[in-house]
């Protein structure tokens, strides 16, 4: 599992961190924790000593994350650009948000919003499956073949 918290209205309220916190806790399954230095204030604000199956990490740069989030089972993160990438590489993705602008992901059965609820976000790690084909919702990944050809 790969985990990302970082977003200011998860991570700048203390009870809502909290919960984020307890079902990472309550996920019994080697999870992977890259944190934010603005994530790292929430840490030591409500004093969370993370299970043992978690293993926090240091920021990560871009091709590190991406290595990282291509072998993971899932994906739990409030970040925009993770669920999207999330989709490309084709792993469920849990979003810990009310709303996201990906919306399409959500329709397709890839990412499921549950905000900060504890029980829904560990009931959701179990349980996800996402559908069997993955539509390409943002192209064929031919793209730069075509322009290279149509300005040649």
């Amino acid at each position: 599992m790969l985990a990302t918290v970082h977003r200011a209205g998860n991570v700048d309220e203390p009870v809502r961190f909290g919960r984020i916190a307890a079902a990472l806790d309550a996920v019994d399954e080697p999870l992977v924790f890259p944190v934010h230095p603005r994530t790292r204030r929430a840490i030591d604000a409500i004093g969370w000593r993370p299970a043992p199956h978690i293993r926090v990490l240091d920021p990560l740069g871009y091709l590190d994350m991406i290595d990282l989030a291509a072998r993971a089972r899932v994906i739990v993160t409030d970040s925009g650009g993770l669920q999207k990438e999330a989709y490309w590489l084709g792993v469920p993705c849990i979003t810990l948000r009310n709303e996201t602008e990906w919306t399409e992901t959500v329709d397709g059965g890839w990412n499921v919003l549950t905000g900060d609820n504890p029980d829904r976000i560990v009931r959701l790690v179990r349980s996800i499956s996402p559908p069997p084909h993955r539509p390409a919702l943002y192209g064929d990944g031919c793209a730069a073949a075509r322009i290279v050809d149509h300005l040649w």
